[in-house]
């Protein structure tokens, strides 16, 4: 169905392209300018519609950030949420609103990294109000690469390995045939190109081949299992412990197939599962259906992403009766001391 809708649409694929490409040109050609802010900002983007990993990326990043002598904030536009506008979502570290206030990624951003950060539609006015509102001299811009409305010190762009080897036209077409939001070409306006692996052994060296042609740093990244944490006790438990375990899967990410390739990698058996879509916000009518499968699979727990867990952890009474871990990561830099010297070559 959703193939026959992309085939059906098809006819719209010039349109978008005509539009994207005339923006870009009015930018490029200073039309249309950037304006900047009174600290440096770094945007995570990419080219395509979810699924690349900005959020662990972002986390990484500004962790690092805060390392390397930096006051970093992290600024989004908030995807998912039920409010609009300018929101801070938090001064000092911890978080002043609820999830569904700001979105699931910020939230869980802030709750990784401990940094000031709030939520805007605007990027300008978002950034001109966090300056106000935090101490902060470096804004990290989560999604930003199409936001050129604001000026950028650094302009990463993420792909997903994945997403580079399947050239099908479904894939690596423009909206609305395929899932990306501008073509290659626009990669030469980047000033580095991560390739993150995620789960995958390997790294696709004809990957960065083809990738070469644009002459920007590349850089690969890859995803770590750290441990399974009880939602609602905060406990960690070792990935064995799980080897063998009958669970329940929710996830609703953009793209579960590697968080469903590392549980079954830790033993945890994948064949009961339910996929949300994408930021999903959980109702009650969500959770009576999690519910209803735990017992009718006789599941021993409830295994879910990090992501999905902060707005399922609304529920937690609702499910004082059932075992709920989520599975912890962390991006790493393939070679990050590589990285950590561009970063310090760009920002200082």
């Amino acid at each position: 169905m959703m193939t026959f809708l992309k085939i059906l649409l098809t006819p719209l694929v010039p349109v978008y392209a005509l539009i994207i490409g005339l923006r870009n040109l009015f930018f490029d050609k200073s039309v249309f300018n950037s304006k900047k802010v009174n600290a440096k900002v770094v945007s995570v983007g990419n080219l395509t519609i979810g699924g690349s990993g900005k959020t662990p990326f972002v986390i990484y990043l500004t962790n690092l950030l805060k390392t390397s002598g930096f006051k970093p904030s992290v600024l989004s536009r908030g995807y998912g949420r039920n409010t609009k506008g300018y929101l801070l979502v938090s001064k000092s570290g911890e978080p002043l609103t609820d999830v569904h206030s700001c979105g699931d990624e910020i939230y869980h951003t802030v709750i990784e990294c401990k940094v000031p950060a709030a939520v805007c539609e605007n990027r300008v006015e978002g950034a001109q109000r966090l300056l106000k509102d935090v101490d902060t001299d470096i804004i990290v811009l989560d999604d930003g690469f199409q936001h050129r409305w604001i000026y950028r010190n650094l302009d990463i762009v993420l792909f997903d390995q994945r997403f580079l080897v399947d050239k099908s036209v479904f894939n690596q077409s423009l909206l609305p045939l395929g899932i990306m939001r501008e073509g290659f070409n626009s990669l030469r306006r980047s000033d580095a190109i991560i390739i993150n692996r995620k789960f995958s052994k390997e790294i696709n060296n004809s990957l960065i081949e083809e990738l070469n042609r644009y002459q920007k740093p590349i850089f690969t990244a890859h995803y770590k299992a750290i441990s399974f944490v009880d939602m609602t006790r905060k406990t960690e438990h070792s990935l064995e412990e799980f080897n063998g375990q009958e669970s329940l899967v929710i996830s609703g990410i953009a793209n579960p197939t590697s968080f469903l390739s590392i549980l079954n990698d830790v033993g945890v058996n994948t064949q009961n599962k339910i996929i949300f879509r994408d930021h999903k916000n959980y109702t009650l009518k969500e959770v009576q259906r999690i519910r209803r499968e735990f017992y009718q699979t006789n599941s021993h727990s409830v295994v879910t992403t990090e992501k999905d867990a902060v707005k399922l952890l609304q529920f937690s009474k609702e499910f004082d009766d059932i075992d709920i871990f989520y599975l912890k990561i962390s991006l790493s830099m393939d070679d990050e001391e590589s990285f950590k010297r561009y970063l310090s070559e760009k920002l200082n």
